[in-house]
């Protein structure tokens, strides 16, 4: 579990480095802070309620419904991210 939610920041930091760059490199800086306020509030919709269902674990019955809810909301989150990577090319 805890290498999945490396890989949802590690999509999103590859997302906000990719940003960035195509920011930099075409020289529109005005559009940095939203686009961070874009990530602060990814990571509120995306990766609390991830969090919520992790420490939910311990009062599951059956052990794994919110394993397969948490693993399917995080594949979910990385291939979001990796769309919209596609999108900036």
């Amino acid at each position: 579990m805890l290498y999945m939610m490396w890989a949802v920041f590690g999509s999103m930091c590859l997302d906000l480095v990719i940003g960035f760059g195509r920011s930099f490199w075409a020289g529109t800086f005005s559009q940095i802070p939203t686009m961070i306020l874009g990530y602060l509030k990814d990571i509120l919709y995306f990766v609390a309620p991830l969090t919520v269902i992790m420490t939910m674990m311990t009062i599951d019955p059956t052990g794994w419904v919110l394993l397969i809810l948490y693993y399917l909301g995080s594949l979910a989150v990385i291939w979001n991210y990796l769309v919209a990577i596609k999108n900036k090319f």
